[in-house]
């Protein structure tokens, strides 16, 4: 047989292999398989106490489906060995909805945004910090007192372009938000850097600030959204994720978050999950990682 007739037949069989996997996708869901990180608090882990658990939850009640988790931890490959893995044995996709993705995730297609949140200074109310209750006024410090501060933040944020703005790269220390490590969690920056008072103030995401910083009390935290400014995006519209070409299962997953969009909002606020109403800047973006 020719090289060409080779390929010819190989291309074939490719073409037969995507159009069965493009029609099984079609296929209602007979579940609500959600795809999901096992140790991401205060979003989701394996014992189901996150607030993108409880809002599964809701959704699948809603649309009078068995909810199903597969868990994966939400690090580099996350979209690709969950949402985009096709399993020949069960033939069908692993899940099929992403519960937390930004507007404008450039490797799923989104869904209607269900809240809108923003990064924080999250600090101890009686520390270095006592009367700040703004971004700004923090910005508005005297330089050699902000330079005085332990600084804590994540690389990849918006955080990092401001920092440098105010000239304060020297006295922060970044993490990283993803790390190799299964039993890592971004809120650990505060139950271990700020609670014991080895960090006297952390810039990070609102939704894991004010989850980690209301199950401290004691320490006497203070979790202060930053809002947009010229040059600088803090507020981000958080949607969730399906596979492109999905319309009529992104069709019900839309109205359903539609419907019960009161009741959403009632489990973020639960979990102190710091919103915004109205966009400062317009819809804002954040590319991924597949």
């Amino acid at each position: 047989m020719s090289f060409l007739h080779v390929t010819f037949l190989l291309l074939l069989l490719a073409l037969i292999m995507e159009s069965a996997i493009v029609h099984a996708s079609e296929v209602p869901p007979d579940a609500l398989r959600v795809c999901s990180d096992p140790n991401n608090l205060p979003y989701s882990n394996r014992a189901e106490e996150g607030f993108e658990n409880k809002i599964a939850e809701l959704i699948a009640s809603d649309l009078k489906l068995e909810l199903e988790y597969t868990w994966f931890p939400q690090r580099m490959g996350f979209i690709r060995n969950t949402l985009k893995y096709w399993d020949d044995e069960e033939e069908r996709f692993r899940c099929d909805l992403v519960m937390g993705v930004p507007v404008g995730f450039d490797i799923s297609d989104t869904t209607m945004p269900y809240y809108r949140s923003t990064y924080v200074l999250v600090f101890k109310a009686k520390g270095p910090l006592a009367g700040i209750d703004t971004a700004e006024t923090f910005s508005d410090l005297p330089m050699e007192q902000k330079k005085a501060l332990r600084i804590g933040a994540f690389t990849r944020s918006p955080a990092v372009d401001w920092l440098n703005k105010f000239d304060l790269f020297e006295n922060t220390t970044f993490y990283q938000i993803m790390t190799g490590d299964k039993d890592y969690y971004p809120g650990k920056i505060i139950e271990e850097e700020l609670v014991p008072g080895n960090l006297d103030v952390v810039l990070m995401w609102g939704p894991i600030a004010g989850y980690f910083a209301s199950r401290h009390p004691d320490a006497g935290l203070r979790v202060i959204p930053m809002l947009n400014q010229p040059g600088f995006n803090f507020d981000f519209a958080m949607a969730m994720g399906v596979r492109r070409h999905e319309s009529d299962w992104k069709g019900r997953i839309e109205k359903s978050i539609a419907e019960n969009q009161e009741a959403i909002q009632n489990i973020l606020e639960q979990y102190q999950v710091p919103l915004v109403a109205v966009p400062s800047a317009g819809l804002s973006t954040i590319g991924g990682n597949n």
